[in-house]
């Protein structure tokens, strides 16, 4: 593709809150973008979810609205938009009937809890408990992961049990049902999941990176209701009559966290953070498969091309960092917008003694408790409203940390040249890493340095470099060429010393375990 042709790409957002339509240039530069907020249900306690249709309805509004923005602002997309990549909450589980084209049920939210007495019934039941597939797919049995809830819809929904009985019913995360909606849903809709989506489920093989026979028969899941799966980077598809970039070329489909990996061009060695509903920090362990001790899961980085070379990567995930915020906000009032929450914290000097300890829906990465609960313990009667704004800022810096930590002691135990690096290069990105105060208090708990792009928004940015990586926008060697980037970024570089931050760490242990066995795991 010439370099003198104007040339747009577009990527698709969709997110666990919101959704987001953003457009790039041949330099990678946003030049419009439009977001939707939608409705989080919560119809008990531990349960979340989302209707798929509310979703849908937010990806056509902000293609229109962000293709209005950037007419307006001069740039003429008709025609010179190249592609599209999409990236999405991962996990979150969508059964609907390819017939009618209608969800059988509200999406289950990858945070949901409600397939804890699943997971523990097959604990009893199969070989090597919680890590009877480890070997198979690299992720622990656990409430998180896509396969549990397709199990928990089929046994409690009644329309989906019979669409799956009589071959209607269709199974995917987000990125399979707005793809095959973007394409035609029931008239042709493509049918389509990628390697790092699939490696969600506990249904992918991650050394074949396809569906694996043998777990789909122990958990009884027909493979006819399953997406193909497809690379991070090849074409696709084109989005069909009705949408507002009608015949545009879907080239690109990242999980959410495996395309901020991207946008943020990690190689290696290299580790980035993304700060948002919850927390995700993936380490780059190129072609080698490490198996964890310590608490993470082996996942994708990511695969650009049908014939590219696959990279892997440990991860932690971290359940709970910005709703958090936005629990203060919308549910104790001390806040009335996110952003509000630097200020308010920065009133006090320290927390005083407040450690905040957000298990709303159980404890991923490292502990892995679906049976702890939210605690706010140190209160004293000098405690006010500050203190615990800040504590709840340091909740998200120590999840981080104590993810690092694993992936450090795993990197060592697993890496044949001892001589390696093991203190890894910290990318974040995401909305809440706008808050110097919590990028600070991040790099004071590390005690080791953060890096801020000046983009903050990796996610979107990923998955518009895999869209147009597949089309000729750009090259391999151009996304990942970040000498330029590194003039626009900001670093944070730790100002307390090792007494201070052991003595922060012991107290934020203490109160991790002391949120241990409060759920009600009835539910």
């Amino acid at each position: 593709m010439s370099k003198e042709e104007a040339a747009y790409v577009g990527s698709i957002d969709q997110g666990t809150t919101s959704t987001r339509f953003i457009i790039y240039d041949r330099q990678a530069r946003c030049v419009a973008s439009h977001q939707v907020e939608f409705t989080q249900f919560y119809p008990q306690a531990g349960w979340v979810e989302h209707d798929a249709m509310e979703i849908l309805e937010s990806v056509r509004v902000c293609m229109a609205k962000t293709v209005d923005k950037a007419t307006a602002a001069g740039h003429n997309v008709d025609g010179a938009l190249k592609a599209i990549g999409l990236t999405n909450q991962r996990e979150t589980t969508v059964v609907w009937s390819k017939s009618y084209g209608l969800p059988l049920h509200n999406a289950i939210v990858w945070m949901d809890v409600r397939t804890s007495s699943i997971c523990r019934k097959l604990e009893k039941d199969l070989p090597g408990g919680r890590s009877h597939f480890v070997e198979t797919c690299g992720l622990p049995l656990s409430t998180y992961f896509s396969a549990v809830k397709l199990l928990w819809l089929i046994e409690n929904v009644d329309a989906v049990k019979e669409g799956v009985e009589k071959g209607d019913a269709l199974f995917g995360t987000i990125d399979s049902w707005l793809i095959w909606n973007l394409t035609g849903g029931v008239k042709g809709g493509l049918h389509v999941t990628d390697v790092s989506n699939a490696s969600r489920t506990m249904l992918m093989n991650i050394k074949t990176l396809e569906w694996d026979a043998t777990t789909l028969k122990t958990l009884g899941i027909p493979a006819a209701i399953l997406p193909k799966i497809v690379s991070n980077s090849e074409v696709i598809g084109k989005i069909a009559k009705g949408w507002p970039v009608t015949g545009i070329r879907i080239a690109g489909c990242l999980g959410d966290q495996h395309a901020a990996m991207l946008g943020q061009a990690c190689k290696i060695d290299e580790a980035k953070s993304t700060y948002g509903t919850g927390a995700f920090i993936l380490l780059n362990t190129g072609d080698q498969i490490v198996t964890s001790k310590h608490g993470l899961l082996t996942t994708l980085a990511y695969k650009l091309g049908p014939k590219a070379p696959t990279n892997y990567a440990v991860e932690g995930s971290i359940a709970i960092a910005g709703a958090a915020v936005q629990w203060l906000r919308d549910s104790l009032g001390l806040i009335s917008n996110a952003s509000e929450i630097e200020e308010l914290a920065k009133k006090v000097e320290s927390t005083g003694g407040v450690y905040f300890v957000p298990a709303f829906n159980g404890l991923f990465a490292p502990w892995w408790r679906d049976d702890a609960r939210g605690v706010c313990i140190g209160i004293t009667r000098y405690t006010n409203k500050s203190h615990i704004a800040r504590a709840v800022l340091e909740s998200m810096c120590f999840q981080v940390k104590d993810v690092l930590d694993s992936m450090r002691k795993d990197r060592e135990e697993n890496d044949k040249n001892k001589e390696a690096k093991k203190e890894f290069l910290l990318r974040v990105d995401g909305g809440a890493t706008i808050n110097n105060l919590l990028m600070q208090t991040q790099a004071d708990l590390l005690g080791h340095s953060v890096v801020r792009p000046a983009d903050i928004e990796t996610t979107a940015l990923g998955a518009a470099y895999a869209a147009g990586l597949a089309v000729g926008v750009w090259t391999e060697e151009e996304i990942f060429a970040s000498g330029e980037k590194a003039k626009t970024d900001t670093v944070f570089h730790p100002n307390q010393n090792d007494e201070w931050r052991k003595k922060k760490v012991d107290s934020w242990c203490k109160a991790v375990e002391r949120s241990f066995g409060l759920a009600d795991l009835s539910i």
